[in-house]
Formats: C-alpha cells, structure tokens, sequence
C-alpha cells in the first residue's frame, strides 16, 4: 500500500478538505483526560522550582548551620536541579525502553519519595538529599510528560494540549506561593511546604494505572493490537486507517535504522542533529531570556526597585505567578491558531521591550536615588508584568511543544531527555549568576544582558525553527530531510496493509460496541 503523507489528516490541506474531521482541545474528553493526567508532573515541576524560596527562610531557623552557611542555602535550592539534569538525561533513555507510562509512575514513585525525606530530614544533610530525589523526579517527568501528551494528541490540537503541560507548571508555581502563605504560620513550616508535595504525585500514581501506554510506542515496539486499542478512543472510524497509515510509515522509516539509538547517533545524522539544535536551542533561549530569574528572584527583583517591605514584595510576586499561569491559557488557545514560530517571535519581541524597560528603570532610579514606591519603582514592577504578560503565551510553551514533536519516533525520548537536560542546565546557570551579574555590573545591566540575549533568540528562531502546527509527525520528519538533504528525500511503502485492515476491522467492532 502506497502512502500519501500530504493527505494525510493532521496536515493542513486535509482538515481543510474535511474541516468536519478537525478536532477541538474540548472535543475528546478522554484525550483531555489523559492530559490532565500526565500534566500533573508539570504542576509537580512548578510546585517544587516555587516552593523551596519561602520554605527556605524557615530552614534557616530550623538549622543554624545552614544560617550561618550561604553555600549550605544555595546547595538546598540548587540540588533539585542537579536531580532534573539526572532525571532529564536519563529520562529520555527510560522513555523509549520502558514506555511513557511506566516512565511517569517511576518519576512519581521517586518523587514521593523524596518528599517524604524532606518532610522529616533531621539534619539539613539528609534535606539535601530529599532535594536529589524530588529532582530526579521531577526531571523524568518534564522529559514525559510533553511526548505522552504529544503521542495521544491529534495533530490540529497538539500545541495546546502539550501546552497544557506547561499550564500545570506555572500553576505549581502559583500553587507554591500559596502553600507557602499558608504553612507561615503552621508548626513545622518547612516540613508542610515541601512535604505535601508528595501528594501530587501519589495522584497521578494512581491515576495513572488506568491510563494506557502512547500508542505510537506500542505500535513500534510491534504491539499493535494494543495500540490500536488506544487509536479507537482518539479517532473515529473514518480518520483510522490515515492514523494508521502515518504510523506504518514511521515504523517503515525506523526499520531501515537500526534497533536501538544512542546519544552519539543524534549527531552523526545531520537531520537529527538539525532537529536537535532548533530543540535545545530554544530550551536554552527559553532560561537564558530570564524567566525563572523573574520566578526565583521575582521577590528580591521587587525589592530591588525599591519595595522593601517583605509582605507586599511577597504580593506582587504572587500577582506575577498568577499572570504567568494566565498567559500560558492564552499560549493554550494561539499555540495551535498562530503557530510555534510566530507566537515565539511575538513573544520574544515584548520580552525584549520589557527587559528594556526593566534595565531603563534601574538605571534611571540608581542615578535619581528614588524612595519607595517612587516612579521608576513602578516602572520596575511594570516591566515585570509585562515580560510575564509576553513570556508566558508564547516563550513559556513553545520549547515544550515543539520538541515533543520535531524527532522521530525513534529518537523522540533520547532527544527530548538532551533538549530537557540542556533546558535544566541553563536554568541552574541563570540561576547561580543573575544575582552576582547584578551585583558586579548593575541591576540595570544585567537585564539589558538578557535583552542581548532575547535578541538573539529572535534570529535563532528566524533561521533555525520550522513551523510545526497542524503537521503529522512524518511531515515534521521530512521537514528535516529537506534541510538536511534537499528535496529529493521521498517516503518508503507500507508492508502492513492487510494487518491495518484487520486492525480497522476491529476497530469498526469497537466503536459499534
């Protein structure tokens, strides 16, 4: 049987043909059920990147020996993230062996774990290792749950659901002011704060027994039956057998490579090695134009601009993560609208205003000497809101989702795992340099750096990231061949033709039952 990948549905030209056949992000529930499933290792990934910044006050006066040790303070903050580069670069490998499913529940498992420790940690030794645990975990499950999603997804809807993924993390950072709020006055502060977070994650344990396995896994590792199983709940009858053809074709594609991948092999094809530059590097772009420098530090940016009470520097920050959980809701609605490519330039564009706009007000207050609350403070807070305001729709999901999407089946875990790890690695490099960068040059000129920086994100994503909405991932996989090797790359036949049609037998038996 001959494939003809561009009529294929989840290309524009069919849902544009059969507009009847286009699903909507609320048109399936058990797709958005699935979703909210695997997003709730998201909202584990914001709750504990949030959390540790008010928990730690209270460490402090738990342990004098981390009062009395900054290095002590900052190995408590940045272990976690030691853990997620681990859990990322190792998470991709555990993907493709062991499957999406079975790769959420273990991140779940050694979360909770983790959280336990922390919760009774009696020494902050034993708290630092609690810290390793949750970000294991945590970095299994941001190398995921965006590929789950993004295997069960159609492609007209699978920008906004992946990027719902991204939702449930800035809603764990919303969540983790509030927890934080409060446990203030609770005894035990610090246990509470970081010990409920194992509660996420015993939820989604659970919940993910009854979820199935990706059915693009199953299908390549040759249990298609099972996978078909799957399809059937995703698609009806009429839309099946094109499903099926894009996943004969994928799996003719990884028979003519070998069985198994390793991390050497993303760079000696020069597709893969294209695909996976456009992928980390919008990981990078996304931490190194400022974002969890705006989340980590957002209190102390606030009182930076000259706010120095704690409580209203604490409320502003919250204003700031529920805008930033807002924003990712309109990301959810233009991802799949405006596609990956224009909305990351939009965003990229007001980021680098607002950063502008923060490095002018810090400038113009240092050399005016302004009080509290005086005009450039504002103008400071501003900014905030704004980079936020442009951040969170686009910059926010689109790294997410277009490395859920841009590899083939084959190296879609081991990519995503890399691309995770190099996200984790500039987020701990950002992290460890914003304040002393802002000590040592000014804070005015560590946002005008950043800004350099969004501008050169602008002309990354310009030359190096295809637009990917609305395509099937064989049409992603050619978009590589193209650049790689011209046009001249064509697409193989299926040898599964009577299998497929036995399989869509069953399927019309299924949906009829």
């Amino acid at each position: 049987m001959t494939l003809t990948i561009p009529s294929a549905p989840g290309s524009s030209g069919y849902l544009d043909m059969f507009p009847e056949r286009r699903m909507s992000y609320f048109g399936n529930s058990y797709i958005l059920g699935l979703t909210v499933t695997a997003g709730i290792g998201g909202l584990l990934f914001g709750y504990d990147t949030g959390v540790i910044s008010g928990a730690l006050l209270y460490i402090k006066d738990d342990f004098e020996v981390v009062k009395q040790s900054s290095f002590l303070q900052e190995t408590i903050v940045s272990m976690a993230i030691v853990g997620a580069i681990i859990g990322a670069a190792s998470g991709g490998w555990i993907n493709d062996y062991y499957g999406r499913k079975k790769a959420t529940m273990f991140a779940d498992v050694v979360f909770a774990a983790g959280a336990i420790v922390m919760a009774a940690a009696p020494d902050p030794y034993v708290l630092i290792s609690g810290r390793l645990l949750v970000g294991l975990g945590v970095g299994v499950a941001s190398v995921t749950a965006p590929v789950y999603i993004a295997e069960a997804s159609p492609s007209e809807v699978r920008g906004g659901l992946v990027s719902t993924n991204v939702l449930m993390i800035t809603g764990g950072q919303f969540l983790s002011y509030l927890v934080n709020a409060a446990f203030t006055q609770v005894p035990g502060t610090w246990r509470w704060m970081l010990g409920v977070s194992g509660v996420p994650a015993v939820v989604q344990f659970g919940l993910m027994i009854f979820m199935p396995e990706s059915p693009r896994w199953l299908f390549m590792k040759n249990r298609k039956s099972e996978a078909f199983q799957v399809l059937v709940r995703i698609y009806d009858i009429s839309r099946l057998e094109d499903e099926i053809d894009h996943l004969s074709a994928a799996e003719e594609e990884e028979k003519l490579r070998k069985n198994a991948v390793s991390y050497l092999d993303v760079f000696k094809s020069k597709e893969m090695r294209l695909a996976f530059f456009a992928g980390a590097g919008l990981q990078a772009f996304q931490q190194f134009t400022g974002i969890n420098t705006v989340m980590y530090y957002s209190p102390t940016i606030v009182q930076m601009a000259g706010f120095h009470s704690n409580q209203l520097a604490l409320l502003l920050s919250l204003i700031i993560a529920a805008m930033n959980a807002a924003g990712t809701v309109v990301g959810i609605y233009f991802i799949d609208h405006c596609g990956r490519r224009k909305l990351a330039l939009s965003s990229l564009c007001g980021v680098i205003i607002s950063l502008i706009i923060l490095s002018v007000s810090f400038f113009k207050q240092s050399d005016a000497s302004s009080s509290d609350g005086g005009l450039y403070g504002w103008l400071a807070v501003l900014g905030l809101a704004l980079y936020i305001a442009f951040f969170a729709p686009g910059m926010g999901p689109v790294p997410w989702t277009v490395n859920s999407e841009i590899y083939p089946q084959q190296y879609r875990g081991i990519c995503g795992g890399m691309s995770a790890t190099v996200n984790w690695i500039s987020n701990l490099v950002v992290a460890q340099t914003f304040l002393s960068i802002a000590e040592a040059a000014g804070s005015g000129m560590a946002f005008l750096i950043l800004a350099g920086i969004a501008v050169l994100a602008v002309i990354f994503v310009i030359v190096f990231v295809p637009e990917t909405q609305g395509l099937t991932f064989s049409e992603v996989e050619q978009i590589w061949k193209e650049r790689a090797w011209g046009n001249n790359s064509g697409w193989g036949s299926s040898s599964d033709s009577n299998n497929m049609e036995g399989l869509l037998e069953q399927g019309s038996r299924s949906q009829e039952s």
